[in-house]
């Protein structure tokens, strides 16, 4: 009976809805997070609606955290079948504005921790036949403005998740990669960029959206069971993505629109 998932960033927001979402299936659980208390909590609620696991702190800047994590699979559950590469912070900031530190950081959790997460799993993963799915963003498709430092980070997941979906074929590792639009999370809460408006923009996207964590684990189960790469939760994000295809250029002029409003805004505080 395969019914074992790793869950990096589980200790709120979609981690957390993902993994009750597969522990309503009554499957085991290695949580991770850099979020100790909110570990816990997700375990507690884990197991009232049917599942079972254990939590370990993990950095995914760390690949030895990483590593170690792979390692209390095998001898807790003795192997994993799906990985879940869900760690990620938010930034925003216009280009001239971000720092270099901004880059590093964003690239290092939001890109290399996606690396790195399925580096020290696929060994297990080609012993199960299991599955990775990586949490990107409709960014990696779009690149809106003001934020081209996490644009570049969650499209690398992208062409990360590509890379691996044709190449791992062969020994049987599924792979698929999310791209939720913004929906009502604790993101915020790990915001950096160096203009606070750009942070009060973001969080009115996030505010607005239609759509909940829990309705996007439901989606992403779905669509794994139906085994879609490429899986856009949002009905408008689907739109966009559409649009981008057929007419790039619209798309391009509407961003930069956006872009001076954005900056407008950003002056006008």
């Amino acid at each position: 009976m395969h019914n074992r998932i790793m869950i990096t960033g589980a200790g709120s927001g979609l981690g957390r809805e993902i993994a009750l979402r597969w522990a309503r299936e009554g499957w085991r659980l290695a949580l991770a997070d850099v979020n100790e208390s909110g570990l816990r909590e997700t375990l507690d609620l884990a197991r009232a609606a049917g599942g079972e696991g254990f939590v370990q702190r993990c950095d995914v800047r760390d690949y030895s955290q990483l590593t170690a994590l792979a390692q209390a699979c095998t001898e807790q559950f003795g192997g994993i079948d799906v990985v879940v590469n869900n760690a990620g912070v938010a930034s925003g900031g216009f280009f001239a504005e971000l720092s270099l530190e901004d880059w590093d950081w964003q690239i290092a959790v939001n890109l290399m921790g996606v690396v790195k997460g399925c580096k020290a799993f696929l060994p297990l993963l080609e012993r199960s036949k299991g599955r990775i799915i990586n949490v990107a963003s409709m960014a990696a498709l779009m690149q809106g403005p003001g934020m081209s430092n996490y644009n570049v980070a969650k499209a690398g997941v992208l062409a990360l998740s590509e890379s691996l979906l044709v190449e791992l074929r062969q020994v049987e590792v599924a792979v698929h990669v999310v791209c939720p639009s913004f929906f009502q999370t604790n993101l915020l809460d790990s915001f950096r960029g160096p203009n606070p408006a750009m942070k009060a923009q973001v969080g009115k996207l996030l505010e607005g959206s239609p759509i909940n964590a829990a309705d996007i684990a439901d989606y992403i189960h779905r669509q794994v069971a139906a085994g879609e790469f490429l899986i856009m939760p949002h009905e408008a994000g689907r739109q966009a993505w559409e649009l981008k295809r057929q007419a790039p250029e619209r798309l391009y002029q509407e961003m930069a629109e956006m872009a001076v409003k954005m900056r407008a805004k950003a002056v006008s505080r």
